[in-house]
């Protein structure tokens, strides 16, 4: 008589499920789909997942296209907006970055690299004076910097497009209202000039500086804008309210 090996008993529990693979890959994507569904679900029950934080406003046209100049110069490759929760990171910048200041940023400028300074809270740090003579000849203020000069700056400041910019970003949902496209170019005009009048601008956009940032009142020039972008940099939340918490070591 042949002999034949014993079968031993039938796989139960998890052992079976190993040695199935059809029935494992099955199990796997119903595991994985339903803690998905536990993450994404809550997203579509709630307006935005980024606290709302007091005095964060749209940008004003001026100090939106500096920011655009700050992207088109890629400013962001060497500098960082983005202060960590680290003590020591605080002590030097200022209150750690919140999600809110960035809300209306397309695209953001976290960035990771810093060869220059983080930029977070810039704003008011330094003379307009100063941020003029630093743009177009770094090394007469930094001996030691890297930073590439910028004396092209002075040129007119092309902002024909200014409301269509705007109307572009509230697609995207940055909360610009009729008022402030209708009135974007004359908002740009008015802030960067000493002589305008700037009840409108302090109408729509709170703790918007007005004034002449690149020395020459006669003209709005990319140095203006760029100016205009980088002292706003912080200085929108009270931060005296929000006082640095749990930092890591």
């Amino acid at each position: 008589m042949a002999n034949h090996p014993e079968t031993g008993p039938a796989p139960t529990g998890h052992a079976r499920i190993e040695r199935n693979v059809l029935l494992m890959m099955v199990l796997v994507l119903v595991t994985v789909s339903i803690g998905g569904l536990v993450q994404i679900i809550p997203l579509f029950t709630i307006e935005s997942t980024i606290e709302r934080v007091e005095g964060m406003r749209p940008y004003t046209p001026l100090e939106q296209m500096g920011r655009n100049i700050y992207v088109r110069e890629g400013c962001y490759n060497c500098h960082s907006q983005q202060v960590r929760p680290f003590r020591d990171e605080v002590e030097r910048y200022g209150h750690y970055s919140l999600a809110a200041e960035s809300m209306f940023d397309h695209p953001f400028q976290w960035s990771s690299k810093r060869t220059g300074p983080d930029l977070a809270r810039v704003g008011g740090k330094y003379s307009n004076e100063w941020h003029v003579a630093h743009l177009a000849e770094p090394r007469a203020l930094v001996p030691e910097t890297v930073m590439p000069a910028y004396p092209f700056l002075d040129r007119p400041l092309d902002y024909d497009d200014v409301a269509a910019h705007l109307t572009a970003l509230r697609r995207a949902g940055v909360p610009y209202t009729d008022d402030m496209v209708a009135n974007a170019a004359a908002d740009l005009e008015a802030q960067a000039s000493p002589d305008a009048d700037p009840s409108g601008v302090a109408a729509r956009y709170p703790k918007a500086l007005v004034g002449d940032f690149d020395g020459d009142p006669s003209r709005v020039t990319e140095m203006d804008a760029l100016v205009a972008y980088l002292q706003m940099l912080g200085t929108l939340v009270d931060f005296t309210r929000h006082q640095p918490s749990d930092l890591r070591q």
